[in-house]
């Protein structure tokens, strides 16, 4: 009579899988790889060559103006496209990770809800917002706007309008729930009274202020926060606009 073989022991539960190292949108990670590849690349080139980078791509108040110095820069597309590729431009290693871990962690709620496309064009919109209102408020300066500052404040504008709604992936612990990223958008009215919204607002504000009048000190030249400002109220005004799940519902 054979006895029956012993079953090696098993394990009270199965093992997890292992978590991805980067768990982000493929869109974040493409723009994220498209800033750190173009910064990298001002790096190899000459000095010349990056200040010819400067003149067309960054944005610049004096092309607008009728002053003969306005000569100088570069116009015909540099007139257009200035007003999206300042944002691609960064003025150090400090400026650019700043700004990708901020559009990390708030873009990629903006990711979840958007498709590729539509996050690439809300994003264009909120730099476009952003180089207007320093462009009004500065009028013919011969000081170049560089970085994705704008953009990335309209991203954060964006997100505010669902994150902290009920349900959402910062009401609740439900970061990891797809559904958390499909809630129901707040009106500004509910925006407004929103406790966590409002706090955040007064960090955010708070930052904006320290840069606006400490940045020459701490990063060694001047701060655009007329256009994080302006990228922000962009971010408000076409979030909606642009929301699929609002037109869904609709």
């Amino acid at each position: 009579m054979t006895e029956p073989q012993s079953q090696p022991p098993q394990p009270p539960f199965p093992p997890r899988p292992a978590a991805p190292m980067f768990n982000l949108p493929s869109v974040i990670v493409t723009l994220s790889a498209i800033l750190i590849g173009i910064h990298i690349l001002r790096q190899f080139i000459s000095r010349d060559a990056d200040f010819e980078l400067i003149l067309q791509f960054a944005f610049w108040p004096l092309r607008y103006a009728d002053v003969p110095l306005a000569a100088e820069l570069p116009h015909g597309g540099a007139d257009v496209w200035s007003f999206v590729t300042y944002a691609f431009l960064h003025g150090g290693w400090e400026h650019l990770i700043f700004n990708l871990a901020w559009m990390v962690a708030f873009g990629s709620a903006i990711a979840q809800r958007f498709d590729s496309f539509s996050f690439v064009v809300f994003f264009a919109a909120c730099a476009v917002g952003g180089a207007l209102l320093h462009l009004a408020l500065h009028p013919g300066q011969d000081i170049p706007v560089i970085g994705a500052s704008a953009a990335v404040s309209g991203l954060t504008a964006g997100a505010l309008m669902f994150v902290f709604q009920r349900g959402g992936p910062l009401a609740g612990g439900r970061r990891n729930d797809p559904a958390a990223y499909l809630v129901r958008a707040m009106s500004v009215r509910e925006l407004l009274s929103n406790g966590q919204v409002r706090l955040f607002f007064l960090l955010w504000m708070g930052i904006n202020l320290v840069f606006g009048l400490w940045s020459g000190p701490i990063f060694g030249s001047s701060i655009a926060w007329e256009a994080h400002v302006g990228g922000f109220v962009t971010g408000l005004i076409a979030f909606p606009l642009m929301d699929p799940v609002r037109r869904r519902r609709a």
